[in-house]
């Protein structure tokens, strides 16, 4: 793998993660490898739909196992066409 792909993923996952520390470090790279504003825009966006997902599914979850069963709607949902990933 390449290092700007490297440094992508890594701020995409550190946005994923919300590690503002994480997401700095790789920030500071992105410029030498290359990485355009808008290239880090899109996988920042991406991200926080990944992360959003991921915070529904918990919430659900929770919910579930406190007898509080509420349906949520999942930003990526195999079930319509509806995809955070487009």
């Amino acid at each position: 793998m390449d290092e700007k792909t490297r440094v992508l993923i890594c701020l995409g996952a550190a946005t994923a993660a919300n590690c503002i520390p994480c997401f700095e470090h790789y920030f500071g790279k992105a410029e030498s490898v290359g990485l355009e504003s808008d290239e880090i825009q899109e996988a920042v966006e991406l991200a926080s739909q990944v992360g959003k997902g991921a915070h529904i599914a918990l919430k659900k979850s929770i919910g579930n196992r406190m007898g509080r069963e509420k349906e949520y709607s999942l930003p990526c949902d195999r079930k319509t066409d509806h995809s955070c990933c487009t």
